[in-house]
C-alpha cells in the first residue's frame, strides 16, 4: 500500500463516525431493545443492551450512578384494604394490601437523580422517591420519582441521556447545550422538559412533593387474573414548588436545605405523610386510546382512569447512621412480592435488570445482608460466598453440606405456589422497533396548557435561558417540538430566543407576567397547583 493510500485509509477512518460496541460491530440501532413486537416484552438475548447498561452501571466507584444525593426516613404503609369502593382482593393477592389497617415497616430515601453526592438540593432535576417495603413476603421495592413520566421509553437510550444531562468529560462542566442536543433528538423528551423546566423542576422539599412509580406494572389475584396499574403518592402536606430565583437565594444560604428540612421535621415530631393511590387498566394494548398504555413518557388521564386510594404512608424515625442506613439502601425495580408484577414497559424491564446490577457492583455482591436491605422475614438461599458475606443463608434443619436444589438428602425445597400464575399470551416477531402510537408532543401541550399564567412564564423564561446558549440547530428544533405542542408555547419560545439574539442580555425576555414577579404570588395560586 502506498503512502497516500495509507494516508487516504487513515483519512477514512478518522472520518467515520459510525457507532460502535466494544467489540467493534457497528450498532444499527441505538434506539430500541429487542422485544417481542414492538410492545412486546425484552428477552435475555439482548446482548448489545446488557454490555452497554453493564458498563454504564460501573462507570463510577463509589457513589451511585444516578440518584447519588439522598435523604431517607424509616416509617410504615397502612393499607385501607380497598381499592376505591372495592376490596383490593380483586385486583391483587399482594398481602401488604389485603387488610385494613395492617401496617407494614418502610424505609424512603428521596434524592436528585443526575447530580453528584454534594451537589446543592436547589438543582433542576428529576427527584427520586424509592420505598422499601418490609412485607411479611419479603421485601417489595417502589423505585420512582417525583415526576410521573420520564424522559424516554426505551431503556437502550438510558446511558446516552444520563451522560448528556451530567457534566462534559472534558471540562466537567454541566452544559445545557448538551442536554438540549438530546432531547431535541429524542422528541419523546419533550413533555419531560416541559415539566423539569416550569417550577415543577425543583420541588421546595422533599416533605411536599408527589411521588411516582412512573413506569406500568401489574397486580395479579388469587384467580391469575392482572390489570395494568400505575402508582401515585400525593403528600398530605401539600405541594409546593420553586421558581428559578426562590432556589437561587434558598442556595445561596443552604445547599442541604431539603435534607435538612426532612430530618428537622422527624425530628420536631412533624410526621410527613403521603396517600398511596392508585390507576388501574385491563391488560392489553387499549386501541381506543391515542398512546400506548406501557409508554412511560405519557399521563394515564384521570377522568378515564381515576386515582383510587389504596393506603397511607408516615414518616416517623431518622437513620441513626445515614451511611449505614440511606447510603447503603440499595433498590430495584425487580424486587416484587407475590400479587405484584412486571409489565412489557420498555423502561421497566431495562431498570429491573440494572438496579439490582448496580448494587452488587456499588456495595457488593452481598449487598442483601446489609440490615438496611435485608427482609424482616426469613431468608433461606442456596448462595454462596462473594465479597463481605456476613452468614450463611440456612433454613433451621437444612443439611449444610447440601447447597443446591433439588435434592433427596435435606436441602431447600420449592416453595409451594399461592394462588393462579398469571400467563399472558405474547406472540410476534422478535424485532428493535418503537411502539407504534408515540405521538411526542400532545400530552406536552396539554400539560402547557394547564399550567398557570406564572407557571408558563417560569417555563419559558427557564427554558429561553438555558437555549439561548445552544446552537441554533438545536434550538430550531426544539422550537419545532414546542410549536408542535402548543401555537401559544412555540410562538412565545421562538420570540424569547430572537429577543435574546437581539439585546444579547440573559434578562427575561417575555411579554406576559415578567416572571420575576412570580415568588409574590406564587404560594397562592402557583405552588399548589397540580397539572396532572
Amino acid at each position: 500500500m502506498s503512502d497516500q493510500e495509507k494516508k487516504n485509509n487513515q483519512n477514512h477512518l478518522e472520518n467515520d463516525k459510525t457507532l460502535t460496541t466494544r467489540q467493534g460491530h457497528p450498532v444499527t440501532n441505538n434506539q430500541n431493545i429487542r422485544t417481542v413486537s414492538n410492545r412486546g416484552p425484552a428477552t435475555l438475548e439482548n446482548y448489545d443492551f446488557i454490555e452497554k447498561i453493564s458498563h454504564f452501571d460501573r462507570e463510577k466507584v463509589p457513589e451511585r450512578i444516578v440518584h447519588a444525593r439522598g435523604a431517607g426516613a424509616h416509617g410504615y404503609f397502612e393499607s385501607y384494604g380497598t381499592v376505591g369502593n372495592d376490596p383490593v382482593s380483586k385486583y391483587t393477592r399482594a398481602k401488604v394490601f389485603q387488610d385494613k389497617g395492617k401496617q407494614t415497616p418502610v424505609f424512603v430515601r428521596f434524592s436528585t437523580v443526575v447530580h453528584g453526592n454534594h451537589s446543592p438540593e436547589t438543582v433542576r432535576d428529576p427527584r427520586g422517591f424509592a420505598v422499601k417495603f418490609y412485607t411479611e413476603d419479603g421485601n417489595w421495592d417502589l423505585v420512582g420519582n417525583n415526576l410521573k413520566i420520564f424522559f424516554i421509553r426505551d431503556a437502550m437510550k438510558f446511558p446516552d441521556m444520563i451522560h448528556a444531562f451530567r457534566p462534559d468529560p472534558v471540562t466537567n462542566i454541566q452544559d445545557s447545550e448538551r442536554f438540549f442536543d438530546f432531547c431535541a433528538n429524542s422528541p419523546e423528551s419533550f413533555h419531560m422538559v416541559t415539566f423539569i423546566y416550569s417550577p415543577w423542576g425543583i420541588p421546595a422539599n422533599y416533605r411536599m412533593m408527589q411521588g411516582s412509580g412512573v413506569n406500568t406494572y401489574k397486580w395479579v389475584n388469587q384467580a391469575g387474573e392482572a390489570v395494568l396499574v400505575k402508582y401515585h403518592w400525593e403528600p398530605k402536606q401539600g405541594i409546593k414548588n420553586l421558581t428559578a430565583k426562590e432556589a437561587a437565594e434558598i442556595q445561596g444560604e443552604n445547599f442541604n436545605h431539603a435534607t435538612q428540612d426532612l430530618y428537622d421535621a422527624i425530628e420536631n415530631g412533624d410526621y410527613p405523610e403521603w396517600e398511596l393511590l392508585v390507576q388501574i387498566m385491563s391488560d392489553d394494548a387499549h386501541p381506543e386510546l391515542d398512546f400506548d398504555p406501557l409508554d412511560d413518557t405519557k399521563l394515564w388521564p384521570e377522568d378515564k382512569f381515576p386515582w383510587l386510594p389504596v393506603g397511607k404512608m408516615v414518616l416517623n424515625k431518622n437513620p441513626e447512621n445515614y451511611f449505614t442506613e440511606v447510603e447503603q439502601a440499595a433498590f430495584g425495580t425487580g424486587v416484587l412480592v407475590d400479587g405484584l408484577d412486571f409489565s412489557d414497559d420498555k423502561m421497566l424491564q431495562g431498570r429491573t435488570f440494572s438496579y439490582s446490577d448496580t448494587q452488587r457492583y456499588r456495595v457488593g455482591a452481598n449487598y442483601l445482608q446489609v440490615p438496611i436491605n435485608e427482609a424482616k422475614k426469613r431468608v433461606a438461599t442456596n448462595q454462596e460466598g462473594g465479597q463481605l458475606r456476613q452468614k450463611n443463608d440456612k433454613a433451621p434443619g437444612q443439611n449444610p453440606h447440601i447447597n443446591y436444589e433439588p435434592s433427596l438428602l435435606g436441602g431447600l425445597e420449592e416453595a409451594e405456589q399461592i394462588g393462579k400464575e398469571y400467563t399472558p399470551h405474547v406472540e410476534g416477531n422478535l424485532v428493535r422497533e418503537s411502539i407504534d402510537r408515540n405521538d411526542n408532543t400532545k400530552q406536552a401541550g396539554e400539560t402547557f396548557r394547564q399550567f398557570d399564567d406564572w407557571e408558563k412564564d417560569e417555563l419559558l423564561s427557564n427554558l429561553i435561558g438555558d437555549l439561548s446558549t445552544c446552537d441554533k440547530r438545536i434550538q430550531e428544533k426544539m422550537i419545532a417540538l414546542a410549536e408542535e405542542a402548543d401555537e401559544e408555547y412555540g410562538r412565545r419560545l421562538r420570540e424569547g430566543l430572537e429577543q435574546m439574539k437581539k439585546h444579547g442580555t440573559s434578562k427575561n425576555p417575555l411579554g406576559a407576567t415578567d416572571a420575576e414577579q412570580a415568588p409574590k404570588y406564587a404560594e397562592d395560586i402557583g405552588h399548589d397547583a397540580d397539572p396532572y
